[in-house]
């Protein structure tokens, strides 16, 4: 059990969206994992050049979500922001 004094461990999570804006539809969750599961998700994603957002808080909420299933309308906003993000870094680097 959690407290003040002895807080839960941080555990390591990664969570992989999928986002066309062509398509019309919400990202998709197309990875998600735990511990060394995440570990490799963003070792593949810094290898191939993938932008990385640390949000612990969106990966946690995010993990409750299927694979291949759309984002929750709850998450819209969190997940515009990450996009957002994504976006203007790649245009910095071109």
């Amino acid at each position: 059990m959690s407290t003040p004094e002895n807080p839960p461990a941080k555990r390591d999570v990664a969570i992989a969206l999928q986002y066309d804006k062509e398509a019309g539809e919400a990202p998709r969750v197309t990875a998600k994992g735990y511990g060394e599961v995440a570990r490799k998700i963003i070792a593949v994603a810094e290898e191939n050049g993938v932008i990385i957002e640390a949000n612990a808080h969106l990966a946690e909420a995010l993990g409750g979500v299927e694979l291949d299933d759309t984002i929750p309308v709850e998450l819209y906003q969190a997940v515009a922001e990450v996009i957002g993000f994504v976006l203007r870094a790649n245009d910095k680097l071109k």
